[in-house]
């Protein structure tokens, strides 16, 4: 079964037996959006006040989002589900894709917030990672800040992006369009994008030595149990602390600042699907 499949089963299986949550409320940036996260993502919100994030810069999603605005308010949310889990549906309309996944980090946190379960904060901005001087480590979508950070560290960085001017040798890392590039890299830090557009399997494949597979970025935030029998070690995401404040930022292209709260919810951290769907 594909990865997008057993999530969107677990999320039905967490909503089971109780009134469907209706989407509030899609809040977007600003029409002359900032540059940076502050422009990047949406927030879906639910009638139970829970909020997921997504991104909204594959494709052409960002200019036809807004014209879903009215048509998810006050809709079923697992009715979205399949916009981004169904492989046709999330190529004809990648702004649907893109509520899709907002409706599976939405339904996340509210399961999570049923169940009482928090993750744990993040230690550091490397999603855990403990990268040593010459290992090879691998990124996936470019992060300039965290390039920075591994460089400095001494390691063998490649990392893997869609956009053809971004490749090329530079001082300390090469940029690929190749994921068989990753091949030799024991630690990877992927964006959670490839949940998004459904490039997870292919891009975890090709990294068959990484002892580390961390997902990280602010739409790490769904149901992670197929994730880590996969493969992943840990998700790096963003914990609304204070959706309203989040919200406000969103639409006004202001700082998330004490909004959110950087969490790193590893595979040893969590207690499973099934402990939390007896606690909910």
């Amino acid at each position: 079964m594909r990865i997008a499949d057993e999530i969107v089963t677990l999320l039905r299986q967490a909503g089971a037996g109780s009134a469907l949550p209706r989407v509030r409320a899609l809040h977007l940036p600003p029409p002359a959006p900032p540059e940076g996260k502050e422009g990047e993502f949406a927030a879906l919100e639910l009638e139970s006040g829970a909020v997921g994030l997504c991104f909204l810069l594959l494709d052409d999603s960002l200019t036809h989002v807004g014209a879903l605005a009215q048509a998810v308010r006050g809709r079923p949310a697992h009715e979205l589900l399949a916009w981004w889990a169904d492989p046709a549906a999330a190529s004809a309309s990648p702004a649907r894709a893109a509520l899709g996944y907002a409706a599976v980090n939405a339904l996340t946190r509210q399961f999570f917030d049923r169940a009482g379960f928090v993750p744990p904060p993040a230690r550091n901005t490397l999603g855990g990672l403990d990268p040593r001087p010459g290992e090879g480590v691998g990124m996936i979508g470019f992060f300039p800040p965290l390039v920075r950070q591994l460089v400095a560290a001494g390691v063998r960085l490649t990392v893997l992006e869609l956009r053809p001017e971004l490749a090329g040798e530079f001082e300390g890392y090469t940029v690929t369009l190749d994921p068989l590039a990753l091949a030799d890299c024991t630690q990877v830090l992927s964006t959670s994008t490839v949940l998004l557009n459904h490039s997870f399997e292919r891009v975890r494949q090709a990294c068959p030595a990484a002892e580390r597979f961390v997902l990280v970025g602010p739409g790490a935030g769904c149901v992670p149990d197929p994730l880590f029998a996969a493969g992943v070690s840990a998700l790096a995401g963003s914990w609304i602390a204070d959706p309203a404040a989040l919200v406000g930022a969103i639409t006004s292209g202001a700082p998330w600042g004490g909004s959110v709260v950087k969490s790193l919810l590893a595979a040893a951290d969590y207690p499973g699907f099934a402990q939390l769907l007896g606690r909910a």
